[in-house]
């Protein structure tokens, strides 16, 4: 049956249900207990004779003359199955009398009800709530997908995810995951003593990133304004100088760059700092943070991720930038002209933008990471495409900076943060220069946050990763898991 018609019958029964005087979407419940709490007390219960209330969504009907059986589920969870507490209902014709016809006649599968009854076991040994009464709190008026296949399109899965997660376990497990490892990063960044903080979404000027800003208009000041590129690297920075020397930020950020099964537009990021410390320190507290919110939330540290066993109970080797460039492309990347990294590059089939040198060795390093699996700690990141970062005492032209590699992508990274604001300005001038020649991802120069430093930063280090880390532990394409991925209208 067409789903207009489908439509049209349920409309029919709404209308009924209206005539009969019933609030076919009323505001309250009589419910007295979860599904859940039913069935886990369910031997009281039932000895007890007790009547109590359950409320849910009919999943099943199945009707045998004059009995009903029907499953609902509620939003409480089974402890016994991880899903939604799903419990069977007998509806009796003799118990019931004429409200027995109304409820063949008017409800379905995705509606929401109310039973009042008593529990009681069937001979099959199945937990049932026998009706004494039922009411409606929400008539569905388009069905459900089918049960044992759900939605199959992605796009359609995608923009009405409502239902994908409805009809899929996986989907709705993951999303559970996603909550239990924010909660848990949030839980180790507290309790190691830093303090959670809200920094600006809207900026005069983006920093913290390499990135393509979204603009919008404020009404109210009349101005155009960005939005965030990273959760707050300046401002955690400038509460650095008002004294506070652990912060760190989990919220949305926002870059208007391309789409991919590691990329989005916009999504979560935490982001920390903590004065007195280096990278050093900063890739030791992050490296059993990663730890931590993977115990948490998969109860396991060793994973299947895109092809490579990765294992982040063990070792984390250390990888020299340059030493791993050269190994793998035979390039040199203080001694090699650009035109000779122009030349690899194209000769391994690689694209790239541009022939400035930060980009051409960027192109490089690239194509490098995606054959290493680790986990691994990227360091000795040289200067120019770090502008940032600190230069290392032992070499200037390289930075205190590291990025954690995973399954030959870059899931975490941190900093020795510059504090020297003679140099941030020297840096936020070449790269206006970028800019000004049309690279819109070169970092905007920022003279408020240098006058912030000017008035003293302690030696700090930082840290930022994105949910692209919770996707790869996942093994699944970045936008899978989002929650409600961004759709263009039909």
């Amino acid at each position: 049956m067409a789903i207009i018609d489908i439509k049209k019958i349920r409309l029919e029964k709404l209308g009924r249900i209206k005539e009969a005087g019933a609030d076919p979407y009323p505001a309250k419940t009589e419910r007295t207990h979860t599904i859940e709490e039913a069935l886990s007390n369910f031997e009281k219960f039932s000895k007890a004779k007790k009547k109590i209330v359950l409320a849910g969504r009919i999943r099943s009907i199945r009707g045998q003359g004059a009995l009903v059986f029907l499953h609902f589920e509620d939003g409480s969870n089974s402890l016994t199955t991880g899903g939604p507490a799903k419990i069977q209902a007998l509806l009796k014709q003799d118990e019931l009398g004429e409200q027995y016809k109304f409820f063949l006649d008017n409800f379905d599968i995705g509606d929401f009800i109310e039973i009042s009854g008593i529990l009681f076991e069937t001979k099959r040994g199945e937990k049932t709530i026998e009706a004494a009464s039922f009411g409606i709190l929400a008539k569905s008026l388009l069905p459900l997908p089918e049960k044992w296949h759900g939605l199959q399109d992605e796009e359609e899965r995608f923009r009405k995810r409502y239902l994908d997660i409805l009809m899929n376990e996986e989907v709705r497990e993951m999303i559970k995951k996603k909550s239990i490892f924010w909660n848990a990063v949030r839980e180790f960044h507290l309790k190691n003593g830093f303090m959670e903080v809200e920094t600006p979404v809207f900026e005069n000027t983006t920093g913290g990133a390499d990135a393509n800003p979204f603009v919008t208009h404020h009404d109210a000041l009349d101005m155009d304004v960005f939005l965030r590129i990273s959760a707050g690297e300046l401002w955690q920075k400038r509460l650095m100088v008002a004294g506070f020397e652990k912060t760190f930020e989990i919220g949305r950020i926002f870059r208007n760059e391309g789409m991919s099964s590691e990329h989005l537009q916009d999504y979560t990021q935490c982001e920390a700092y903590w004065a007195y410390s280096n990278y050093e320190d900063m890739y030791k507290f992050l490296q059993e943070c990663y730890r931590f919110a993977a115990e948490k939330t998969f109860g396991t540290l060793k994973f299947k991720i895109r092809g490579f066993d990765i294992d982040l109970g063990g070792k984390w080797p250390l990888i020299d930038y340059t030493e791993e460039v050269q190994k793998q492309t035979g390039i040199d990347i203080w001694k090699n002209s650009e035109d000779d990294m122009v030349k690899k590059l194209r000769e391994l089939n690689v694209e790239f933008d541009g022939r400035n040198k930060e980009r051409l060795i960027d192109s490089l390093w690239k194509y490098c990471r995606k054959k290493i699996g680790g986990p691994a700690i990227l360091v000795n990141e040289p200067k120019i495409v770090s502008p940032l970062s600190k230069s290392s005492k032992d070499n200037p032209a390289v930075t205190e900076r590291f990025h954690f590699i995973i399954a030959g992508s870059e899931v975490g990274q941190g900093y020795s943060e510059l504090n020297d604001p003679i140099d941030q300005r020297n840096n936020f001038e070449k790269q206006q220069v970028l800019r000004n020649a049309g690279d819109k991802e070169a970092h905007m120069a920022d003279y408020d946050f240098v006058e912030a430093l000017e008035h003293g930063m302690p030696p700090a280090s930082g840290h930022g990763f994105s949910e692209r880390l919770f996707s790869f532990l996942m093994d699944k394409p970045i936008r899978e898991c989002q929650i409600f991925p961004l759709m263009k209208p039909r």
